[in-house]
């Protein structure tokens, strides 16, 4: 594979961009695919009161999903049922499927009949940071009252996050609006792709303050939710305008450096290497994200000879990394030649950037939700720090969820030994839901280790005008 062809591989470039993440492929409530509308995208309800929702996926099949996480993808057979395998993996699960009714908005899961769920939907142009024209969508429960409103934060992903965010209408399926947008540079928003958070972040303002607009009188109370790298964006959003919450889903709050040093780490660890070893790999990886940091104009002699020293070394083909591993193959005339064809991995990433007095900063009411297996953005010091701001008596619920990933899913250990999505961690859907709804969480969200703030949540943005 060449460098150029890495390139497009960057929605799983720098900082969380987001693999199984975005949860779902194409759930815009009218989507198309390959020039065709496709009646059997929606979410339904059954009689009992549970939902699943169904969306494109992969080729001509589905992705179906429910609220309480469980998740397969259904595949069309001869005679035209639908049979479904478990998660993201080929294991066959047992759920059937059948669309014959769904132009009249009917299907059939599970030899149960469910009816499709109607919503408010309007879709809107608006001007985000230095006036460029980003597309949006409010979806709002099909009722009169108001409602919380969740506006949905891109990770680093480069995809349309109106064709990719099933949130946009799990949440709404939940009494609770959403606002999906097109990050610039993506899907039908204009500018040019960036993973600047100052400008993302006036973005998600921007984002903001349209669907209150548009909301009116229907919007009860409006925050944003931030995954992998939106958990940087979110919060620093969140001291430019006014919001009533935030919620950071598999997000750092450390570095993008750091970050690539803790995968790097840990994955060296998993895989059974000692400390000096460790060390080595951290010497590679540093000397790698020098040269990202420089946006590919130099650190190149370091980076040569960190890698002659250590390459015939056992360890060396475990080095991965959030990004290191993109650039490892690679010498160091072939990286100066895709920066001069504008091919490298220059996006204005702020690789240095401390969120920590950001998250002192916020006055609203934080949940952090963290995966504690997540190798792309390791949980271990981001929930340490997370704890310390709540011993400050910040205004932050941090829920832990154990044997979860990146993308708030749980795995399976293929005889790879890769790991491989099974389903979403019990409770993790109805823990944004319900911090939407107040800002608190009650009860019990599958197996999450909840540690709450130490003090009364903060005013509203309301209060705060």
């Amino acid at each position: 594979m060449s460098l150029s062809e890495i390139h497009l591989m960057s929605r799983r470039l720098i900082v969380c961009a987001l693999s199984a993440v975005c949860i779902g492929a194409v759930i815009a409530g009218e989507s198309k695919s390959a020039g065709r509308e496709d009646c059997q995208i929606g979410t339904y309800r059954f009689s009992d009161g549970e939902i699943v929702d169904i969306a494109r996926f992969e080729g001509d099949t589905f992705r179906w999903r429910k609220f309480d996480g469980t998740t397969g993808v259904l595949h069309k057979k001869g005679d035209g049922s639908w049979t479904s395998t478990l998660g993201w993996t080929d294991h066959p699960d047992g759920h059937t499927a059948s669309f014959t009714h769904c132009a009249t908005g009917e299907i059939e899961f599970d030899g149960k009949k469910a009816d499709r769920i109607p919503f408010e939907t309007t879709d809107a142009m608006f001007e985000g940071h230095g006036g460029i024209k980003l597309a949006g969508r409010l979806v709002l429960p099909k009722t009169n009252d108001p409602v919380p409103i969740v506006v949905l934060v891109h990770g680093a992903e480069r995809d349309s996050a109106r064709d990719s965010y099933a949130l946009q209408r799990l949440l709404p399926a939940g009494n609770v609006g959403a606002f999906v947008y097109d990050k610039r540079g993506t899907g039908g928003s204009a500018g040019k792709y960036t993973q600047d958070f100052d400008t993302l972040a006036d973005d998600a303002v921007a984002a903001m303050r349209e669907a209150k607009r548009i909301a009116g009188t229907r919007c009860a109370r409006i925050g944003y939710q931030g995954g992998s790298q939106g958990g940087w964006v979110a919060p620093i959003a969140a001291t430019r305008a006014p919001v009533d919450f935030v919620i950071v889903s598999f997000g750092l709050a450390v570095s993008v450096i750091d970050e690539d040093q803790e995968e790097v780490a840990l994955e060296m660890r998993l895989k059974g290497h000692n400390q000096e070893e460790i060390s080595k790999a951290l010497e590679v990886a540093s000397a790698a994200e020098a040269v990202f940091e420089s946006g590919f104009t130099e650190g190149f002699e370091r980076f040569d000879a960190v890698r002659a020293k250590y390459r015939k070394e056992p360890w060396y083909k475990d080095l991965h990394g959030n990004y290191t591993y993109l650039i490892l193959p690679y010498t160091a005339a072939e990286l100066r030649e895709q920066r001069k064809q504008g091919k490298a991995f220059v996006f204005g990433t702020p690789f240095r950037y401390d969120p920590m007095p950001t998250l002192r900063a916020v006055e609203t009411p934080q949940l952090w939700i963290l995966g504690e297996d997540d190798l792309e953005a390791p949980s271990a010091e981001t929930s340490r720090r997370i704890k310390t701001l709540i011993a400050e008596k910040k205004p932050i619920t941090l829920a832990l969820f154990p044997h979860a990933e990146h993308g708030m899913t749980e795995y399976e250990v293929a005889s790879n030994g890769e790991r491989v999505s099974t389903r979403y961690a019990p409770g993790y859907f109805a823990m944004m839901r319900d911090f939407a709804r107040n800002s608190q969480l009650s009860g019990t969200y599958g197996s999450s280790l909840v540690v709450k703030p130490k003090m009364e949540p903060s005013p509203t943005s309301q209060d705060r005008k």
